[in-house]
């Protein structure tokens, strides 16, 4: 009897297309996933606080879930939301902001795609300032588009900018600068005569600069209320989208409830792709949003206290350890360094998991520029989990080097 061939005996393998093929895994995902459940590991890898949202954030969600707002909403939000994020940016960075520019969108992870989305073709030119946070760096790639880096350097023993070769990297005909200041990594914040340097030459040459802001608010400076911000040089025409999000500066990272400021143009464009990806935000998470807007700053004001000191902590307790160097950064919630002699991250990171039950995040997850060097999230309110976590780099280094 004759058994004819499956249909699938012909057809090509089932596979993505080559551009998503090509994308790299998550390295901090990897290193996580050998110790997430172990109770004996320390985990830093993850750029969170170690602190809940606070009470009234989570207050005004159930409100909201329990008086039945459970409906569809406005693709850039619900104006009592744009209004909220749009006196805030105003009364942060004193200039007006008008809540027409506002997209509330979920995550500001999102609102870095949608923008990819909005603005990159095939063989766009990319240039991004790194090491940076992996996802930044696919976006442009799912979408064809080609990313030129820019390195940070240590330089007297701070993490700084090479502010020319920046500019010479950004040619005419470059579509986009991608830059996140203060930097996740390294915690690298722009200052305010380079942003308008940046900002002058990108006019100039009708290049967009897509900033993430998602730190900005997190600077040690006490005297600052926030990093140099390309918003407050925005002119009409200028070609600034600026993406943030709750989840650093309110502790509010699994309620994925972010922001974009956009040109004027942009806002009806802005709405359709909103609507094409995820339509709206769930309703009482914009009311989560507007109150850690509208009540938040004393918790801000506590969170980069905190962040001051448990940086103060850790690096102390790092540059007290053989082989380890520690440069200065302005800002973020991270501790950027490396150990001489150890020249794998990726490698270093898993053993320090497996043999040392510590977690952090392989500096190779932040591109080659990072290689090298380790990531630790210091936004941890326990001071003696810091301490404990460097006693056990210390005797795994002890160890390592015998």
């Amino acid at each position: 009897m004759h058994n004819p061939a499956s249909p699938t005996d012909t057809l090509l393998p089932a596979l993505a297309r080559p551009a998503i093929q090509s994308l790299g895994e998550s390295l901090i995902r990897e290193v996580a996933n050998t110790g997430m459940g172990r109770a004996d590991v320390l985990p830093f890898w993850f750029g969170e606080s170690d602190q809940p949202t606070p009470q009234f954030i989570r207050d005004a969600a159930a409100q909201s879930l329990g008086s039945g707002e459970t409906f569809y909403s406005q693709n850039l939000g619900r104006p009592y939301l744009r209004e909220a994020i749009a006196q805030y940016l105003s009364d942060l960075h004193g200039r007006e902001v008008s809540a027409q520019r506002i997209g509330a969108v979920a995550s500001g992870d999102t609102g870095l795609m949608l923008t990819c989305q909005m603005l990159l073709s095939p063989g766009d030119r990319v240039v991004a300032v790194t090491p940076l946070w992996p996802n930044l760096l696919e976006m442009p790639r799912i979408l064809g588009a080609q990313v030129e880096r820019v390195p940070l350097a240590v330089r007297g023993g701070r993490w700084t900018l090479a502010l020319d070769r920046l500019l010479d990297a950004l040619t005419p005909g470059t579509r986009m600068l991608i830059l996140n200041s203060p930097n996740n990594p390294t915690g690298w914040t722009i200052d305010e005569e380079s942003l308008v340097a940046i900002l002058a030459h990108c006019r100039r040459h009708g290049i967009w600069i897509l900033s993430d802001d998602v730190y900005e608010r997190l600077v040690y400076d006490p005297q600052l209320a926030s990093a140099p911000s390309f918003l407050r040089h925005y002119a009409p025409g200028d070609r600034i989208i600026s993406v943030n999000s709750c989840s650093k500066a309110w502790c509010m990272t699994g309620w994925r409830a972010g922001w974009m400021v956009v040109p004027e143009a942009l806002e009806a464009d802005l709405g359709k792709v909103i609507e094409y990806n995820f339509s709206c935000i769930f309703e009482p998470v914009q009311r989560a949003a507007t109150v850690a807007l509208q009540q938040g700053e004393a918790h801000v004001a506590q969170l980069r206290a905190g962040l001051v000191e448990s940086r103060r902590l850790l690096v102390q307790a790092l540059r007290a350890v053989p082989g380890v160097e520690v440069p200065d950064a302005g800002g973020a919630m991270y501790v950027f360094f490396r150990l001489a002699g150890f020249d794998d991250s990726l490698a270093l990171a898993k053993h320090l998991v497996s043999e040392a039950g510590l977690g952090l995040a392989p500096g190779a997850a932040f591109g080659p520029e990072g290689e090298g060097w380790l990531r630790w999230c210091h936004a941890v309110s326990d001071g003696a989990r810091l301490r404990e976590g460097v006693e056990r780099l210390a005797r795994f280094v002890q160890r390592a080097t015998a």
